[in-house]
């Protein structure tokens, strides 16, 4: 049983396989209380076909720079990305350019990247610095954004220096997250994200920090990148190696308000696209191929006799987790140990729940550029309770002709994720060539991408 060296199974037929209740099953099993917020909530939706020109079109892309991403809230970077006074991430989205710095009463603040004077950019890119000052001509602010130094001042006698404190945004943060919202009318950040931070209330990601930062430019609009990771049904056609312990058509879907929406794909157990697999495969594989689990070196383990896979790789991700973080988990159930429970927040991140091994994904549109995108990975781990929070790792932005499995880092999530970008040039491709000139979404399984649209067609004005 614990030899899968020569293991087979059977591939079943696609047409007719898939159970989106096994999750809830798998939950009846628990030895522990499990929360409330694991339960099913799935508002339905209609059917309609989706336009391509939400994709492709140069308009669609104007509308978003005038009225999306000048209303809504953005993750920005980790808290820890910025821990010094001084330190500071700039924000670049579509013309906007915003640099959040930590100033030197610890405060986030977020300013509008121009100098009052002429205009010029105060930062090119990130870093450290003790004043904001603007290399064309001096003009110079401290980081609180109050103007220290003006030139020649006798000839600037028409400007007050009181009234040349650089403008803002709102900012905002939860769980370690800085983010930004330029519409200084917007609801709080704690309103946006709605039930997320109750969800997520035990898995302590305001002690965690970033194991890596992976960043590449992907050729597509940020939406496909996006959407990329809001199923789990392309699993067979493109990451076949991880059906074995991937619960993929059998994923749960949820939704929440208009910002929240969550997938919950059971991990350590078969795809129901599989059957006759072995438990010792099945523990081999997602030691090997998951790259979330604590150990990741399967030549290491032996499945004991009458213990399914699921139990062990629970079990053992709750003593390794309990260990790191210097907290009990003895009350974590097994989904929360192990399960791929992605959250996304509106409208570009995503955040997966849990224990430990939490991902975070980003898109967002590389610069004026309606068809590419740059697409952010984060790993997250967690640090001893009641120490300091170490640095978070520095981005490793990569270079386009770089896959993201050269990103040692990410380890066997590398490969996986090259093998979802694979889709996203082609993507941009057919979307151009569509004659259809719209794209059809599955009822339940893609219903997280219908719930994106949905709320983006509110911020649009397009909401019928």
């Amino acid at each position: 049983m614990n030899n899968p060296k020569h293991a087979k199974f059977t591939v079943l037929p696609p047409e007719e396989v898939g159970d989106p209740n096994l999750f809830q099953q798998l939950l009846k099993l628990e030895t522990v209380p499990v929360p409330e917020h694991l339960q099913p909530q799935h508002p339905g939706f209609s059917d309609e076909d989706l336009s391509v020109e939400r994709y492709r079109s140069r308009a669609f892309h104007e509308l978003e720079a005038q009225k999306l991403w000048t209303k809504a809230w953005q993750m920005v970077c980790r808290e820890e990305d910025i821990q010094k006074p001084g330190d500071h991430v700039v924000y670049d989205i579509v013309n906007t350019s915003i640099i959040v710095m930590r100033g030197q009463d610890n405060e986030i603040r977020g300013f509008h990247n121009s100098c009052l004077h002429r205009g010029r950019a105060l930062r090119m890119g990130s870093g450290a610095v003790n004043q904001l000052r603007c290399p064309y001509h001096g003009f110079a602010w401290d980081l609180q954004g109050e103007l220290k130094t003006m030139p020649t001042t006798w000839d600037f006698k028409h400007l007050d220096p009181c009234e040349q404190k650089l403008p803002q945004v709102k900012v905002a943060t939860w769980g370690g997250f800085v983010f930004i919202n330029p519409d200084l009318d917007a609801p709080s950040l704690l309103e946006h994200l709605d039930v997320l931070p109750e969800h997520f209330k035990d898995y302590n990601l305001e002690h965690s920090v970033s194991i890596a930062h992976v960043q590449r430019r992907m050729a597509c609009n940020w939406k496909v990148a996006q959407e990329a990771f809001m199923e789990s049904m392309h699993t067979r056609a493109t990451h076949p190696q991880i059906m074995t312990f991937t619960g993929d058509i059998d994923s749960q879907y949820d939704m929440y308000g208009d910002n929240i929406s969550r997938s919950v794909t059971p991990m350590a157990v078969t795809s129901s696209n599989l059957k006759d697999v072995e438990e010792a495969l099945i523990l081999r594989d997602i030691l090997d191929e998951s790259g979330r689990m604590a150990e990741a070196d399967s030549s290491k383990h032996v499945l004991p006799e009458g213990m399914t896979t699921r139990q062990y790789i629970g079990e053992l991700n709750r003593k390794i987790f309990a260990e790191a973080a210097g907290v009990d988990l003895s009350q974590a159930t097994l989904a929360e140990l192990q399960d791929a429970i992605l959250y996304s927040i509106f409208p570009n991140t995503q955040v997966w729940a849990g224990y430990f091994g939490n991902i975070v994904y980003r898109a967002i549109p590389d610069g004026d550029n309606h068809e590419a995108c740059l697409f952010d990975v984060w790993l997250l781990g967690r640090y001893p309770a009641g120490s300091q929070c170490p640095p978070g790792a520095k981005l490793n932005r990569l270079p386009d002709d770089l896959e993201f499995s050269a990103a040692a880092e990410l380890g066997a999530l590398g490969p996986v994720f090259d093998q979802d970008m694979s889709n996203l040039d082609a993507m941009t491709k057919g979307l151009k060539a569509s004659k259809k000139g719209a794209v059809s979404l599955a009822s339940y399984q893609e219903s997280r991408i219908r719930h994106h649209h949905l709320t983006l067609d509110k911020y649009l004005g397009l909401a019928k």
